[in-house]
């Protein structure tokens, strides 16, 4: 009894580990879709290496860091950091779903705490 229980246990756990890692690259797949999707517009460069990272997207004007609106504060850190490594103008690329907008308050509400100069742009999901 206890072998079938821990023979249960372990396939469990195993397939957690499985859903895991197929859950990770689809929202990295997703938020590079909308990073090429709108830099290609813009006639960006994507993964431009730069000192201590990668740049999303390089235009003729902004260093530009995607990441999904719960990740507001990285993307805030990334985009200040390259656009200093660049010499452009740092901007955040919010991809926005549903329900989202509490996040884009939350940083329109620090970067004028802060008066903290960051062109932010919506992506809608």
């Amino acid at each position: 009894m206890k072998e079938i229980a821990l023979s249960i246990l372990g396939t469990a756990f195993a397939l957690s580990l499985i859903a895991v890692s197929y859950i990770a690259p689809v929202q990295a797949a997703n938020e590079r879709h909308y990073q090429a999707q709108w830099c290609n517009a813009q006639g960006g460069k994507m993964e431009v290496r730069v000192r201590g990272g990668r740049v999303d997207c390089v235009t003729a004007r902004f260093a530009v860091e995607f990441d999904f609106a719960p990740k507001w504060k990285e993307c805030i850190s990334q985009a200040r950091w390259y656009a200093l490594m660049t010499g452009k103008h740092p901007a955040c690329a919010l991809i926005m779903g549903p329900g989202d907008g509490k996040y884009r308050e939350m940083l329109d509400h620090y970067l004028s705490m802060y008066d903290v100069y960051l062109k932010v742009i919506e992506v809608t999901k």
